[in-house]
């Protein structure tokens, strides 16, 4: 991926697998991308491909039996004085010091449920002054007084008086707006938004999202965007990777991935979703089947027994890997594969 801008993380081959007596589910298979500043990455896929438990391996909140096999997951974390130190994530204490002061401190997560993540018996101001207070070096009037400013920041009413509100007394809407600021009450550098518009109504939604990028191009603050939405990826990605029972089938450029999809898995993605233009009384296109259970995962390729333009012999023999299909844009299909293949043997022999 081409980006003038500097990188913040970089994913490297991350293999998480949950390891079980009925067998071993290769959640997470060899996934690589990059995150750079001031970017949105969108992460983007049917339920079961992968996406959250990429995230999760990243701030190291996997839980047992899965745990991370291979790769690597670096950090350039800024220090004081300017300077930076490259971290390999995968490689820290998971409940040590340093990770817990990089989790939540340098990346924080807003989750799929808010209602489920906060805690029921404790207020929204005292969740968000233990968060402040956890990576930051102030006193309980000063942590109170950076949480009034982030829930202004995020647009909640009456910020002051939600202080002492607990989670069940908000709103859908509010709930999020309440974990966002949580989520930004300690400035991170990357926010990883695991499908934040998927319990809240569509209006909501579209707050939500124009909130997003709002903060994000303020603070020039990268985010990680997970969802199965490609639509809502639309509304808020820069840079899109699309995943497939645990691997990359495709990356590039939001436009470039609307416009110019180049693996059928993409295109069938794009496909399913309804558009004005679409006939009425018509149904939307589907892709058959569903994704393989993880214990049955298919030889070759993991998408050929859905694929539309499967070729026996080939895709499921063999597996493809992520390559560059154009300047911007890569994909793991062997209907790119085999022409990238002949032209390297023709340079080659030339």
């Amino acid at each position: 991926m081409e980006n003038d801008t500097k990188t913040l993380l970089s994913i490297r081959n991350l293999k998480t697998y949950f390891v079980m007596d009925e067998g071993t589910a290769q959640a997470v298979d060899g996934v690589s991308f990059d995150v750079h500043e001031g970017q949105v990455v969108g992460v983007v896929g049917e339920s079961g491909c992968g996406k959250s438990v990429t995230i999760k391996s990243v701030l190291r909140i996997v839980q047992k039996p899965g745990r991370i096999i291979d790769g690597e997951i670096l950090w350039w974390r800024q220090m004081d004085g300017g300077q930076e130190e490259l971290i390999d994530l995968a490689q820290l204490d998971a409940q040590g010091k340093r990770m817990r002061s990089i989790r939540g401190g340098d990346i924080a997560l807003i989750p799929q449920e808010p209602m489920a993540s906060f805690s029921p018996v404790h207020t929204i101001g005292n969740q968000l002054i233990e968060a402040i207070r956890l990576h930051m070096d102030v006193n309980k009037r000063e942590a109170k007084e950076i949480a009034i400013e982030r829930l202004h920041e995020v647009g909640m009413p009456s910020p002051e008086q939600r202080l002492d509100a607990y989670s069940w007394e908000l709103s859908g809407g509010l709930r999020q707006r309440a974990m966002i600021a949580m989520a930004l009450s300690c400035n991170p550098r990357l926010l990883i938004a695991d499908e934040p518009t998927t319990a809240i109504d569509v209006t909501t939604q579209a707050q939500v999202l124009n909130l997003l990028r709002r903060l994000q191009q303020d603070l020039n603050m990268s985010i990680i965007f997970i969802t199965h939405d490609l639509g809502v990826i639309a509304q808020i990605a820069d840079y899109v990777v699309v995943m497939y029972l645990g691997r990359i089938v495709e990356t590039g450029p939001v436009d470039d991935i609307f416009h110019n999809p180049q693996h059928p898995y993409t295109k069938a993605l794009l496909e399913s979703i309804p558009t004005i233009h679409q006939p009425s009384k018509e149904f939307l296109p589907t892709i058959e089947g569903s994704i393989p259970h993880p214990f049955n995962r298919p030889d070759g390729c993991p998408y050929y027994p859905r694929c539309s333009a499967f070729m026996p012999g080939t895709c499921d023999r063999r597996t493809p890997k992520l390559q560059p299909v154009n300047q911007l844009q890569s994909a793991s299909c062997f209907l790119h594969h085999e022409a990238a293949e002949e032209n390297s043997r023709a340079k080659a022999s030339a």
